[in-house]
């Protein structure tokens, strides 16, 4: 069966003004997508850039500001998707916490903090997206789910994350699985694609985290942001879990 033809679809993607979320929506928007740009600690200036970005390649795009921390903050982001679009057809859950800490460090507000933006705004996010794709023209849609190394085993620099990470996973099997067949639902595991941001890793330093890998390298953002327009068009492919990391897993 042919691709999916994306052009003209409505797309969703939390953290898209900056980082692999942004490069995200500018893959999509390629692919002929509008987009929901949703931010929250973006400076304006990002924001206006991403804009303004995926408008030169044709295609229509909005931003909204919206805590996911907060039930009501998600409520906010898919009264806007709605308003401005009347119709979803692509959501991206790329929003993420990342916070480096030891077991015995995590605190309730660190645990609460993560557990709401990695896991509670994904499952409320998928259940409204839902309910929206539903009332499309031809209902149906497709939702990718941004985890990390975290589905892998447990990650000790990063315990609460990884658990979020984990439980995503489970989202999305569970989504996939309950939503079929209108709804696909499937995860991304990206690999090392881009140098955390407020750490000054050097080039050498980068070099020696791909080493980690099969393929002994890092990979790019525009790397898990074709994974995504992939899992968009592949009718065929839900439930899934696409490694995009050089074979890390696998170490």
């Amino acid at each position: 069966m042919a691709r999916i033809e994306l052009r003209d679809q409505v797309a969703l993607i939390t953290g898209a003004a900056q980082r692999v979320g942004r490069i995200i929506a500018l893959e999509l928007a390629q692919a002929g997508v509008h987009v929901l740009v949703h931010y929250h600690s973006a400076e304006p200036a990002q924001v206006r850039a991403a804009l303004d970005e995926i408008k030169s390649l044709g295609v229509d795009a909005h931003s909204v500001r919206a805590d996911l921390s907060s039930a009501e903050g998600v409520d906010e982001l898919m009264a806007a998707a709605q308003d401005r679009f009347d119709r979803l057809d692509i959501v991206v859950n790329s929003a993420s916490v990342f916070q480096t800490r030891d077991f015995l460090g995590v605190s309730l507000a660190d645990w609460d903090l993560t557990m709401a933006v990695n896991l509670r705004a994904p499952f409320l996010i998928t259940q409204r997206a839902a309910r929206l794709m539903a009332a499309n023209p031809s209902p149906g849609g497709v939702i990718v789910n941004i985890c990390d190394a975290g589905v892998d085993g447990p990650w000790p620099k990063y315990p609460h994350h990884g658990i979020s990470k984990s439980a995503l996973w489970m989202l999305t099997q569970v989504s996939a699985l309950t939503l079929g067949p209108a709804i696909r639902v499937n995860a991304i595991a990206p690999g090392p694609v881009m140098k955390s941001a407020g750490r000054d890793t050097s080039d050498e330093e980068w070099a020696q985290v791909g080493e980690r890998s099969v393929l002994r390298k890092t990979g790019e953002p525009e790397d898990v942001a074709r994974a995504v327009v992939y899992l968009c068009q592949e009718d065929h492919i839900t439930g899934a879990l696409l490694h995009v990391n050089a074979g890390e897993h696998l170490r």
